[in-house]
């Protein structure tokens, strides 16, 4: 029998009430602090998958060593979704389950990354910054997709870049190049990580492929999670591409 994560009684159960929260911890975001260096200390990937026909959400974290990229500890929890769909809002489907699973740990996680967005969000709040707030963790995003913002192409070698940036110019993330000739990954600041820093560990954690080891990590223990408890999980549509 699987045991399933609670959403906390405090969660916001509508659209008003995401938005009153994500300006709420909006302020709080740390954006003065380098990070960890890369390479040293431990990284952790967090990401989930999800059965919406029956409501559940699984989500896993993977600790990694930031030196070797080997496997130091990995945990999963299995909740209910706790927020309807709401593009922009996707972070509160899934953070109780995530918290727990990084709760599950007993070592300490490091740097956490997010298969998301931090300050590359419409209201610059996504998954990677409301995790950081919530724990006090250095916590970046690294997406498959740029949702709104524009960019230029890159170049094509591994680790050239170009700024993600708003409808007023700002920055607020990278199109990183991980492989050369390969899409570009969408890297941004979540809490207490600069933007150098943050493309710096990213391309730390891509030696052989285009998205970083821990989010191909997290991702496969994730679906394995949900399978164990639920059976078979289709395969979906990216469900990143509207801003989490």
């Amino acid at each position: 029998m699987v045991t399933l994560t609670e959403i906390p009684r405090d969660w916001p159960a509508d659209e008003a009430g995401a938005l009153a929260v994500q300006d709420e911890l909006r302020g709080r975001v740390v954006l003065d602090e380098p990070g960890p260096p890369p390479g040293t200390g431990q990284v952790t990937g967090v990401d989930v998958a999800y059965d919406d026909e029956r409501d559940v959400v699984a989500a896993a974290a993977v600790v990694l060593d930031a030196a070797t990229l080997e496997v130091v500890e990995e945990s999963t929890a299995v909740g209910r979704v706790a927020f309807p769909y709401v593009p922009g809002l996707l972070a509160f489907r899934e953070i109780p389950t995530v918290l727990a699973a990084l709760g599950a740990l007993s070592t300490g996680p490091g740097l956490v990354v997010c298969d998301g967005y931090g300050l590359a969000h419409p209201r610059r709040f996504g998954l990677a910054s409301h995790l950081g707030v919530l724990t006090g963790l250095p916590v970046i995003g690294v997406a498959k997709n740029p949702f709104a913002f524009a960019h230029q192409e890159p170049g094509a070698r591994r680790g050239d870049a170009s700024a993600l940036v708003d409808a007023d110019g700002a920055e607020v993330g990278r199109a990183l190049r991980t492989r050369d000739g390969v899409k570009p990954v969408f890297v941004s600041v979540g809490h207490r990580v600069s933007l150098d820093n943050a493309c710096a560990h990213t391309l730390r954690l891509t030696p052989r492929y285009r998205l970083p080891e821990s989010t191909r990590r997290a991702d496969a223990l994730c679906r394995e999670a949900l399978r164990t408890a639920l059976g078979p999980v289709p395969e979906p549509a990216d469900r990143r591409t509207p801003a989490t």
